[in-house]
């Protein structure tokens, strides 16, 4: 995303190595309070299950944490795991999230209300309820509406810290994308149909271990042959017991919502040629070949000439700061002065503040949600008024506009994508475990503390 590629990176600082004489002072005091309130008046005292850092996580966290997660595992169809190993993994999870959260502090990082109300909204439109109809079915499931704004606080929160700390140190070169495209093309291009050949090894209502080895032993032998040069419809003919067989194998044609569930996954993505190894249900071992792809790529869309300037929000700077710094910017590009000269000024996004603000051709989908809604509204030469994304409040000027054909351009913005992903995907692990090797934790038991 062209926003993405320019955010700025935070200084690592480790966070402290002990726990401080301040904290430990501090959670006896509040033992002692406790230990001299009146006994009428005593309160189950909300025991400490962790200590991350100069943080703690107390049982109530721990017990919001595991019913906004139940919830979430049973709407996935997920089992449940048994409330012993439940409580490790989202303890574990909670550690995590405290970590990060503490590392957003230090960077200046933060969600204001409006950034939430707005993420709310839109998870309930894509569940096509209103936010008091998500409130009450929230509620219904026994999960508070207050539990579940902040937790949709901490996943914005998050996000854009991954996306300063992890997403804005990927670099992908043109010859990574241009070896991802000969490998996966097929796998970039959107699918409407799919054509599939089938060859089947059978086996009897009730097998013996004996018949399932032979048969999967003959399907592994046909996998072999075909993935080596062999003609699919050839073998087929000669070794399926499908009822396609004398077709070659042919399935024909299929949207790829009446895909067989057996393959339905798998032609997702399969490469047009490639063959899966053998999949086994109740028939036999079946083999499929995905001969061919129907789908495409846009050929012609709307593109936008974009400047921007950026004003991102930290401890010193507020939102409404930085919103009245934009409408004053504004108010001089309406008056006279240079928007570029402006940009280089004044815009934390120092990607393109250097040249002028300038954001080049931007197509669909290149940057956020937010911000594509205001370029897309916006009259050539028009000044935006202030608003806001994830990454700050921006006033934006599209110079103009273009339709052109971007097939290959699109093409290729996938394939660096889909690199940025995998790349994407192994540094956060990698940052995730430094955060939390430079940490200091210790997670209470009722036998014995734990410390990491």
């Amino acid at each position: 995303m062209v926003m993405t590629q320019t955010e700025g990176r935070g200084h690592w600082t480790g966070p402290a190595q002990t726990l401080p004489r301040r904290l430990a002072a501090l959670l006896w005091l509040c033992l002692c309070m406790y230990a001299l309130r009146p006994a009428a008046a005593t309160e189950a005292l909300d025991s400490i299950v962790a200590v991350v850092n100069e943080d703690v996580i107390v049982q109530s966290d721990l017990n919001n944490e595991i019913n906004l997660t139940v919830p979430q595992l049973k709407q996935q169809g997920t089992a449940v795991p048994p409330p012993e190993q439940l409580r490790k993994q989202v303890l574990d999870r909670l550690i995590m999230k405290r970590l990060q959260q503490q590392r957003a502090k230090q960077l200046g990082i933060t969600v204001d209300d409006a950034a939430l109300n707005a993420a709310i909204q839109t998870i309930a439109g894509r569940n096509g309820l209103s936010v008091e109809e998500l409130k009450a079915s929230l509620e219904n499931g026994n999960v508070r509406f207050q539990d579940f704004r902040e937790d949709t606080r901490m996943q914005i929160l998050l996000g854009r810290l991954q996306s300063q700390e992890v997403m804005a140190n990927i670099q992908v070169s043109d010859q990574e994308v241009e070896r991802f495209l000969q490998r996966e093309k097929g796998k970039l291009i959107p699918r409407e149909q799919v054509r599939l050949e089938h060859i089947l090894i059978a086996l009897p209502d009730q097998p013996t271990p004996t018949q399932v080895a032979q048969a999967e032993a003959k399907a592994k032998q046909l996998v072999a042959r075909l993935r080596g040069g062999e003609d699919f419809a050839a073998v087929a003919a000669a070794n399926s017991d499908g009822r396609t067989a004398l077709q070659g194998g042919s399935l024909g044609w299929f949207e790829m919502a009446a895909v067989p569930s057996l393959v339905a996954d798998q032609a997702q993505t399969m490469a047009k040629g490639e063959i899966t190894d053998p999949i086994r249900n109740a028939s036999g071992f079946n083999i499929i070949r995905l001969a061919e792809i129907q789908g495409g790529l846009p050929s012609n869309v709307t593109q936008y000439k974009a400047r921007h300037i950026l004003i991102r929000t930290n401890e010193m700077v507020s939102d409404g700061d930085a919103k009245m710094r934009l409408n004053q910017l504004r108010m001089r590009i309406l008056g006279g002065d240079d928007f570029a000269t402006l940009a280089r000024a004044h815009s934390d996004d120092t990607g393109s503040a250097l040249k002028g603000g300038d954001l080049g051709w931007v197509s669909p989908g290149d940057t956020v949600p937010e911000f594509e809604s205001v370029m897309v509204k916006l009259n050539p030469n028009d000044v935006s008024e202030p608003f806001h994304t994830s990454f700050g409040w921006h006033i934006l000027q599209v110079q103009e506009r273009r339709t052109q054909d971007t097939a290959d351009e699109l093409l290729r913005l996938r394939a660096r994508e889909a690199i940025q992903r995998r790349k994407g995907e192994e540094a956060a692990q990698l940052w995730s475990k430094r955060l939390r090797d430079e940490a200091y934790i210790q997670i209470r038991s009722n036998d014995a503390d734990t410390k990491r």
